[in-house]
């Protein structure tokens, strides 16, 4: 990419004779020293803290974190194993109470898990005996969805993740990747505002992680969905985010909030980058 487009967007179209790319003005990122709106906050935790009692005594998960996610912005969290990444996530999805502190949606409290918030797992924990199709329409059922209406969406989500010819088909006959892939389709089902998503590659192979990281990007900017994204790899990390929060090892706290100064959507090239080997020098400065 030379120097003249290097705030520009390097669109990528697929079609059946291979890829074919343009340069354009990115409609989806403003300018890097436009600053004169901040993101509306969909969710925001203030001061939140999580402690558990055990055989030993207290336990504190989490420490006075406060941070935001954006409308519509990708905002990953990385930390050491135990800081308490995937207690945050659960305090959004209103699994888990906070000790302290408060978490809220759209600035209402965070009580209960709600149609607002879809989440996706390592796994994806598909229902062996039911197709693709079906495990996608589970959550209908439990969200009052008309059922016409969320298997019209299904398909087309479906389309979207690139599973529309495995309907059909069980989970058995997919691979890791593609059942990571209906997983995904099925946290979109309900049409959530907000996704969490807690290390949903983790357990693939290193060449079907790096092609899904690829293929959530595509959903995203198709979506335009907030994202609070757990993972513990950094390059992942720098790929997918807009902003990388970095926690402290346990009690987990906030001690860096990184913006990811780089164009979208987000190619192969861009790893080799110099931006992008930069940013990924400097997280891992807090993480050694």
């Amino acid at each position: 990419m030379t120097p003249e487009t290097d705030m520009a967007t390097v669109f990528r179209t697929q079609n059946e004779h291979g890829s074919r790319y343009t340069v354009q003005a990115d409609p989806l990122r403003k300018a890097a020293d436009d600053t004169s709106e901040s993101p509306v906050a969909a969710l925001r935790a203030e001061g939140a803290g999580v402690s558990y009692r055990t055989r030993r005594g207290q336990t504190e998960a989490l420490c006075e974190v406060n941070l935001q996610v954006g409308d519509g912005e990708f905002v990953a969290v990385l930390g050491p194993s135990g800081c308490g990444k995937s207690t945050l996530l659960k305090l959004a999805a209103g699994l888990v109470a906070p000790s302290q502190g408060r978490v809220l949606l759209d600035g209402h409290p965070i009580k209960a898990p709600g149609r607002d918030t879809g989440v996706a797992f390592q796994k994806p924990n598909l229902l062996p005996w039911k197709t693709v199709l079906g495990n996608v329409l589970l959550p209908a059922r439990t969200l009052k969805l008309p059922m016409a209406e969320a298997c019209q969406r299904a398909a087309r989500l479906l389309d979207l993740v690139g599973l529309s010819a495995f309907a059909r088909h069980y989970p058995n006959e997919l691979s890791g990747g593609m059942q990571q892939r209906v997983g995904i389709a099925r946290m979109l089902l309900g049409d959530p505002r907000l996704l969490l998503m807690d290390e949903p590659f983790a357990a693939l192979d290193a060449l079907t992680r790096e092609a899904l990281t690829f293929e959530l990007q595509r959903i995203w900017l198709s979506q335009s969905k907030s994202v609070l994204f757990i993972t513990h790899s950094i390059p992942e990390a720098v790929f997918l985010a807009d902003r990388v929060i970095v926690m402290s090892a346990r009690p987990g706290r906030v001690i860096e909030d990184f913006h990811v100064m780089l164009p979208r959507p987000r190619l192969p090239e861009t790893m080799s980058s110099v931006q992008f080997v930069g940013a990924c020098t400097h997280l891992r400065s807090y993480l050694q």
